[in-house]
């Protein structure tokens, strides 16, 4: 089991940061914090530093950098357009994390056969403003999973025993809502694994609503934040059960 936080990071390098438009604040709005906590529930795990901002290591290379408002929500990010320097640093850390993964993912491959990544991302549902309704519940649901990038049948005994694992959980007296691609479907990092390692490894995309927290404020609920590292934690022995199977 690999357990990733790809999206977690919020550093900036000082050519990022010298003409970075965005506030801390905003950039935190879109970033996934908290989600490396829960990669503690594994061994193996991989985890970014940087901002999305400055190179997303969920798009593909040649999109990893934000140009444009329409690359990035709307959202104007640079004060000036990086010059091709400042591009190809950013572009540098995108080629070393994935360089990182594959060295990884080989090692497990060689030594295990087989391996899943558990993929942890948060997202937005009060887009609206901090006193706006959510979104709406039916297309937004609590935690989405993303299969769209594998080959879902050969996949299939460890996608559904992981979604009805985490369904079942305890979380505070309720369940979770579990669905599968209604939000996302996952990025460049499931699709790289599963075309470099397409019969041995297996990315669960997992998106977190961010209920557990205010997606506005940055300020999260201890509580929901330490029940959704424990229902994570739960699934992993049936997981692996299942990855046997494979």
């Amino acid at each position: 089991l690999v357990v990733t936080a790809i999206h977690d990071g919020h550093a900036l390098r000082p050519a990022a940061a010298e003409i970075m438009a965005l506030s801390d604040a905003e950039r935190l709005r879109e970033e996934d914090p908290f989600t490396a906590g829960w990669t503690t529930i594994a061994d193996n795990r991989l985890i970014g530093s940087q901002s999305r901002f400055e190179v997303d290591l969920n798009r593909p290379r040649a999109q990893a950098v934000y140009i444009q408002p329409e690359d990035a929500w709307g959202l104007h990010v640079w004060k000036e357009t990086p010059a091709p320097q400042v591009i190809a640093g950013s572009l540098a850390v995108y080629d070393a994390f994935y360089n990182n993964a594959f060295r990884l993912f080989t090692a497990l491959e060689n030594r295990f056969n087989h391996f899943v990544v558990f993929d942890l991302h948060t997202y937005n549902h009060r887009r609206e403003g901090p006193d706006a309704p959510p979104a709406e519940a039916a297309g937004n649901p609590e935690v989405n999973l993303g299969t769209g990038t594998m080959d879902r049948d050969k996949w299939a005994p460890i996608i559904d025993r992981f979604q009805a694992d985490l369904s079942a959980f305890d979380f505070g007296g309720r369940q979770l809502d579990v669905r599968e691609n209604i939000k996302f479907f996952g990025g460049q990092f499931g699709s790289w694994t599963h075309e470099n390692f397409p019969d041995s490894g297996c990315v669960i995309s997992i998106e977190f609503k961010k209920f557990f927290m205010d997606e506005w404020t940055g300020i999260p609920d201890v509580t929901q934040l330490a029940a959704i590292r424990q229902s994570l934690q739960s699934t992993i022995p049936g997981v692996l059960a299942a990855l046997k199977t494979i």
